[in-house]
């Protein structure tokens, strides 16, 4: 089976809608739902059945990884995370945030105070009953001055937490937000018990579907199902496993011979021999994820805004999409807010304009600079390629790349963020204000170009709290116009998630706000036979 992208054009089209919605409900003060979406969808309905070993192949993942929620930077600790721990908010297939934990949400009119109900008798894995007091801490462990959380700039607007009682949990915001839905669904939110810290986040203890039976980062995750979870009828699965296969040849093979059940990252030079292989299905999503060539804006020579602009202009994005995504995907504009994203900008597009790329590195005094380009397919399937094409186009412009291929394992604590230049992918964020705050606002952990720009920041903070769609959209506008053209990443193109899966696995509707499901394939997916 094959499930293309043809909803793109309708996120598109109601995406904005979709934002009022969120704006109108906080300034009606209300948000509920009886319970999380887990109804069967369309054809399927009487598919899904109870029992089996889910096997999934995860590309995305090192022996650096860690299960502190503070820490969760690569898609194989993010989905263990994931299928151990839930968030007050969970996204829907359909990309709307809907309760988890959390019962429901009542907002102020100004939308900087959001009154959480809890929902009552949920359990941890370790039998304790949660509460407003789990809640607060998890969140207090990404604020402050001292965490070392990479959510911390996520958690910046909000003021102070406090409890109303064990199952009411009330948010002062430091300006209004009506994105705050879409940013308790953020998984680094995810609710552990009070008082976890260092050592014992790797025990894995939530409220998730699945109970943690064992761990050994970058290589295998082995857990089984929740018998007390609070969503009726789910997971589905008895057992998962994951496996941190990195080699994109490695996980095509586990799947081909019954290893695993389901990969991540397929190749996308062999994706269309999946599409016709007998007991495969294939899954073809466009999402907000996108691959950047991120620039240390606070090193030389990538301090010179010249130098990025000449570097911008030497990547010919149409053939990179062309020949290293086969056409899955479509080109990027040096800014990371997707098309599918509420607030996108429709600027005019970068071009390949080897003519500009000369200019402005002359202008910088850098026209016999080497630069150094660091990669490895542990950025994404086909990074070593991209870099290759990359200096292949900016040599016809008189510029040189040295591409330096990295080790795979260790490559996100040892290159990503501490060297010059390097590829890199982001699965993308919810909404342009979370998406900025992660990895663009200043200070922020993620910030992999060292990005500060006093009018971005500002511009940040009010869109934030501007309830008036207009106002903002053009505030969002003008900070992605920042961002293409002074900002120190490169962003060449927004890639489908390409997902392959044994036929013998059934589901309804995909997610594609994230890889596998929006993360919850653990919990959403079953067994057919």
């Amino acid at each position: 089976m094959t499930d293309n992208n043809n909803s793109n054009h309708d996120f598109e089209n109601k995406g904005l809608t979709r934002r009022q919605f969120i704006s109108g409900a906080a300034a009606m003060g209300l948000y509920a739902a009886a319970s999380p979406i887990i109804l069967p969808r369309g054809a399927q309905a009487a598919a899904p059945r109870q029992g089996g070993l889910l096997k999934m192949g995860i590309g995305g993942c090192s022996t650096t990884d860690s299960l502190d929620v503070g820490k969760l930077s690569q898609t194989m600790p993010q989905n263990v995370n994931v299928a151990l721990r839930n968030a007050l908010v969970e996204m829907s297939p359909d990309n709307e945030p809907v309760p988890e934990l959390a019962e429901s949400w009542e907002a102020s009119p100004d939308a900087k105070q959001w009154v959480v109900k809890l929902r009552k008798g949920v359990e941890f894995h370790n039998g304790k009953t949660m509460t407003s007091e789990d809640v607060i801490y998890s969140f207090q462990y990404h604020m402050g001055e001292d965490s070392k959380s990479a959510a911390k700039a996520v958690a910046k607007p909000i003021k102070n937490i406090r409890a109303d009682g064990k199952y009411t949990v009330i948010f002062e915001l430091n300006e209004g937000n009506a994105d705050f839905p879409y940013i308790l669904s953020d998984y680094h939110f995810s609710i552990v018990p009070a008082g976890t810290s260092g050592d014992e986040f790797e025990k894995g203890i939530g409220t998730g579907p699945f109970i943690f039976e064992s761990y050994e980062p970058g290589v295998r995750f082995y857990a089984k199902r929740n018998p007390n979870y609070f969503k009726e009828r789910l997971p589905y699965f008895d057992e998962v496993e994951m496996l941190g296969i990195s080699d994109v040849s490695s996980r095509t093979n586990a799947l081909k011979t019954g290893r695993i059940h389901v990969m991540n990252r397929c190749d996308v030079k062999t994706f269309h021999l999946l599409e016709r292989m007998p007991g495969i299905q294939t899954l073809s999503l466009g999402g907000p994820m996108h691959y950047t060539i991120p620039m240390r804006t606070d090193m030389a020579p990538f301090n010179d805004n010249n130098v990025r602009l000449g570097l911008k202009h030497a990547i010919d994005r149409e053939k990179m999409l062309k020949l290293v995504l086969k056409g899955y995907g479509y080109v990027g504009n040096d800014h990371p807010i997707s098309k599918i994203t509420s607030f996108y900008a429709d600027l005019p597009q970068r071009q390949y304009d080897p003519d500009k790329a000369k200019f402005y590195l002359k202008k910088a005094g850098m026209e016999n600079e080497t630069f150094k380009l660091h990669t490895s397919d542990a950025a994404f399937s086909g990074a070593v390629d991209a870099a290759v094409l990359y200096k292949e186009t900016a040599a016809e412009a008189g510029i040189n790349i040295e591409v330096v291929k990295e080790p795979s394992d260790g490559y996100w604590s040892n290159v990503w963020t501490k060297k010059g230049w390097c590829f890199s992918y982001w699965g993308g964020r919810p909404t342009a204000d979370s998406m900025f705050s992660v990895g663009y606002a200043e200070g922020a952990a993620w910030n992999a170009t060292h990005f500060s720009h006093k009018r971005f920041n500002e511009l940040l903070t009010k869109a934030r709290a501007e309830l008036d769609t207009d106002r903002r959209q053009a505030m969002y506008t003008e900070m992605q116009e920042i961002l293409k053209d002074e900002g120190g990443v490169v962003v060449p193109v927004f890639a489908d998630y390409l997902t392959a899966a044994s036929d013998r696995l059934g589901h309804n509707k995909v997610a594609a706000n994230w890889e596998f499901d929006g993360m919850k394939l653990t919990e959403r997916w079953w067994m057919k036979k």
